[in-house]
């Protein structure tokens, strides 16, 4: 055997050995990995189930109803040597005890939260002179009326503090049920969450002649309805994480009453429905399912009488119902869950899982008798489709109205005196909407292609647009021409409108170019 060195001879289980730690350091990081992606995994997905569950509110079965209903009060008027009736309105702070032993900040007209009822009939003129108390400025439009540009109370009116602010025009619509609330740009969710609203009641020869409950705090109610959540005694406006709407409460209270409920003394009982709620969407009905008289809208009585137990209203929206009591019995004025918002996420988030008992109504042992109502009411000072001279389309996102987002010196279209237009409006995704315009009354033509419900064929000055919807309208523009002062058009859920999702129009004589929007002052007194 011939001699020499063997060569070394390779460790082949030291390589093993190292191969088997890398693999089983390898497999303690993926088991680390996979059970913090498991950890973070169960918590977003319960996260996510506590958000879902969270978000659903129901105050049904919960609410005492402990606190007798308030009736804003008329508001006081003079009449001048003209025939002129002339109210005031003072903007001011306050507090109020909604809560036994809690003030809450407030601000109101006339008093410490929300407003009296103006009350005016057709063709009177009127003159409100409006006082700011307050330490910011802001301004009061009149929803739902016909009246001159300038005297809208839109963002170009704005009113300083300590300065007043005295807008005049003559009535020249239909009895209906409208409304007064503050209108300042980017602000106006603020300033009616804090309490500035209230009611303007039109009547007319027509309607006082029909056989209607009339009797105003009696069988005739006011029902202001708004959506609150306190934080220690202080309004908690905050909105939820979730939700795109905009401010949604967790309880209700109706004229500035929490809990409220309402002696009855007739058997035939009018409410006024008003959603002054700044993104909350109510679908009315009764807790016992009975059916109502549906009446009126926006802009003033039907044409018919209609039959319902159902009867949805977005924020801004109105509708007169008459219900019909027996004597001893109560009933409870409800809002039920919807399945109108859209998609499933919209649905839970923005509010339309959610339920409330708003008002109670406790008939008396003996109730006073009621005439029928009439089923014929008046006709529809609204124009037809056939009207129409041109069209108009509004696409609506919340970052805009046609992509753009409102500026006050920017006049977005420009409108004929005396012609009629149809305007289609769509929803162009999945967050609810609303459209209210200034100045004008419309009628509803189409949603979705299809004729409208019962509720929608009124007259109407917002109307309720779901995450992907198209509405069709048709309206006259029948005020005064001014060049320089525009009407607005916009979402009216609240928070929308102060991120800019509103535009401008103005109203112009046949062949008349639209002038420069002068620039919004705040009015020093006149």
């Amino acid at each position: 055997m011939s001699g020499g060195r063997l060569g070394a001879v390779p460790d082949v289980g030291a390589g093993a050995r190292r191969d088997a730690g890398v693999m089983s350091r390898f497999k303690r990081v993926l088991i680390i990995l996979t059970t913090v992606a498991v950890v973070l995994g169960l918590a977003l997905v319960g996260g996510a189930l506590w958000l879902y569950s969270d978000a659903k509110v129901s105050t049904v079965g919960s609410t005492d109803f402990s606190n007798e209903l308030a009736v804003p009060p008329p508001a006081a008027s003079t009449v001048k040597s003209d025939g002129t009736r002339v109210f005031d309105l003072t903007m001011r702070a306050g507090e109020k005890e909604f809560r036994a032993g809690q003030k809450t900040p407030t601000w109101g007209f006339n008093g410490d939260y929300l407003g009296p009822t103006l009350r005016a009939k057709r063709g009177e003129k009127v003159q409100v002179k409006i006082e700011n108390a307050l330490g910011e400025e802001s301004t009061v439009h009149w929803h739902g009326m016909h009246l001159p540009a300038k005297m809208d109370g839109g963002p170009h009116q704005m009113v300083a503090p300590g300065a007043t602010w005295t807008p005049r025009w003559t009535v020249d619509q239909p009895a209906a049920t409208l409304w007064y609330h503050p209108h300042p740009h980017g602000k106006t969710e603020k300033h009616v969450q804090r309490g500035l609203a209230g009611m303007f009641l039109l009547h007319d020869k027509k309607s006082d002649r029909l056989a209607l409950p009339d009797k105003y705090g009696v069988d005739d109610l006011p029902v202001i309805v708004q959506d609150v959540k306190f934080d220690g005694a202080k309004f908690d406006h905050s909105r939820k994480l979730m939700s795109d709407t905009g401010f949604l409460g967790d309880r209700t209270m109706v004229n500035g009453t929490l809990d409220p409920y309402k002696e009855i003394g007739d058997e035939l009982i009018r409410l006024r429905l008003l959603n002054a709620s700044t993104a909350r969407i109510y679908d009315f009905g009764f807790s016992d399912g009975r059916e109502f008289a549906l009446i009126g809208t926006d802009g003033g009585l039907l044409e018919k009488t209609t039959r319902m137990d159902r009867i949805g209203l977005s924020p801004g929206e109105r509708a007169e119902i008459v219900v019909r009591m027996k004597p001893g019995e109560k009933t409870t004025l409800r809002s039920f869950p919807q399945d109108n918002y859209g998609d499933f996420w919209q649905t839970r988030f923005a509010g339309g899982d959610d339920s409330f008992d708003i008002l109670q109504l406790r008939a008396a042992k003996s109730l006073r008798s009621s005439p029928e109502l009439p089923a014929t009411l008046g006709e529809l000072e609204v124009p037809d489709e056939s009207d129409s001279v041109r069209g108009r389309f509004f696409g609506l996102r919340t970052s805009g109205i046609n992509g753009k987002k409102m500026e006050m010196g920017r006049v977005d279209e420009t409108v004929t005196r005396g012609t009629a237009e149809t305007w289609t409006v769509r929803n162009e995704h999945s967050t609810p909407h609303n459209f209210h315009i200034h100045d004008v009354q419309f009628r509803v033509l189409e949603v979705d292609g299809k004729e409208p419900p019962a509720e929608l064929r009124g007259a109407k000055d917002t109307v309720f647009v779901p995450g992907n919807t198209t509405v069709k309208l048709v309206m006259r523009f029948d005020g005064p021409a001014d060049p320089d002062t525009p009407y607005m058009y916009h979402c009216h859920l609240l928070y929308h409108e102060d991120l800019g999702m509103m535009g401008q129009f103005m109203v112009v004589e046949k062949g008349e170019k639209a002038g420069k929007v002068r620039t919004p002052h705040a009015h020093a007194g006149h």
